[in-house]
């Protein structure tokens, strides 16, 4: 089945230039001079590569069909990571190159689903999003507030380091997007 443009939705997985690739984000463009086009950012679901790619309007795809099979996280040795299916009970050793910037968000019993096409495994996908504790930050500075754009590191239980607002605390657990690795809200204060 063919797809186009119109039809882009966040997880909508195409094949791009003969690879499966998932859509993380998309932007319609309409400029006031020339044809309207397609921003978009793609995983390559075999890599866990994220690529900006850009598209005329009304292109056309072939749409790939993705089966979720559920995973739990286990735990990380070196540069692999071990997942277990919960259907079958099956261990599975995964490279953490397959994961990309997600594997930093992974967290002991996380579930985490299976990308499968006809059968064969073509990545893993973490909760878009997840709620962590801050391990390590900067101390906030009294005076400090929600709403002044300023932003300091903070690493996460995960091993995650995302950018925070200066009134975040170690022990403070956090709402964040593992697509972006943004900071969201604060959802509990130490």
């Amino acid at each position: 089945m063919a797809i186009d443009t119109s039809d882009f939705k966040n997880g909508i997985a195409m094949i791009v230039d003969g690879e499966i690739c998932q859509i993380v984000e998309f932007q319609h463009v309409k400029p006031g001079k020339g044809g309207a086009f397609v921003r978009t950012k793609l995983r390559r679901l075999k890599s866990g590569a994220t690529i900006e790619k850009t598209f005329r309007s009304g292109e056309k795809f072939e749409d790939v069909f993705l089966e979720r099979v559920k995973f739990q996280y286990l735990m990380r040795t070196g540069d692999s990571l071990t997942f277990m299916d919960l259907d079958s009970y099956e261990q599975v050793e995964v490279p953490v190159a397959m994961l990309g910037d997600q594997a930093d968000f992974l967290k002991d019993d996380m579930e985490v689903l299976a990308l499968t096409a006809n059968g064969e495994v073509l990545g893993y996908e973490v909760p878009a999003f997840g709620e962590y504790e801050v391990t390590q930050t900067d101390p906030g500075v009294r005076g400090d507030t929600v709403s002044g754009g300023a932003t300091k590191p903070a690493t996460l239980e995960s091993g995650a380091v995302i950018q925070v607002p200066f009134h975040i605390n170690i022990g403070d657990v956090l709402k964040v997007d593992t697509r972006t690795g943004s900071y969201l809200e604060r959802v509990s204060k130490k």
